[in-house]
């Protein structure tokens, strides 16, 4: 397993390659539909210093407060092609070097990937109390009135977070490499069948 201390180097990031198993420790955010499109609409500068040469975890968490501090309970990835309108801005504008999700990006996604230097990580679904035992400390939330809890931006410091390379920055997508082969053998059992 390779570690990543956020914020990470750009020559770390383009070091990696897809099928990497990586343990991710540091800042980054939680990010859905609303705080993405929040992102690309305005200049977001309560996250901003968190976004540049960090990472964005596709989670809509269960959180709980025990005495004053916000707690996960529940961190499992969610689907991140939902968030392909926006990702490439995201990654561009703010110098975004990871994306966390499930099920992966698509083209625009892995061209950002490619030209800034970030890769797209899967953290494994199911696991969301197991992933959640990751984050160490709630740092601060935003737009939680606004977004509510699934989709507000939380900053949160993980440990050992667990993850797979599945998209790098040189241009390989494991997503579409498994597209690609379904679809041819998909056309041979069509002709023999």
């Amino acid at each position: 397993m390779i570690s990543i201390n956020l914020p990470a180097t750009e020559d770390e990031i383009r070091a990696l390659n897809i099928g990497d198993e990586v343990g991710i420790s540091g800042v980054m955010i939680t990010a859905r539909d609303a705080a993405h499109k929040y992102l690309v609409e305005f200049d977001a500068p309560e996250v901003k210093e968190y976004l540049r040469n960090g990472m964005i975890y596709h989670c809509g968490p269960i959180v709980r407060q025990v005495d004053g501090q916000w707690q996960f309970v529940a961190a499992g990835p969610t689907t991140s092609k939902r968030e392909e309108p926006y990702e490439a801005d995201v990654i561009a504008r703010y110098g975004v070097r990871g994306v966390i999700g499930k099920g992966g990006m698509g083209e625009r996604t892995l061209a950002a990937c490619r030209e800034y230097g970030a890769v797209y990580l899967h953290a494994i679904g199911g696991l969301a109390v197991i992933l959640a035992r990751s984050v160490k400390r709630v740092r601060e939330v935003h737009k939680l009135d606004e977004f509510g809890a699934p989709e507000a931006m939380w900053v949160i410091e993980v440990d050992n977070f667990p993850a797979v390379v599945t998209m790098d920055s040189h241009g390989k997508s494991i997503h579409a490499e498994v597209l690609e082969k379904s679809a041819k053998l998909v056309a041979r059992l069509s002709e023999s069948g």
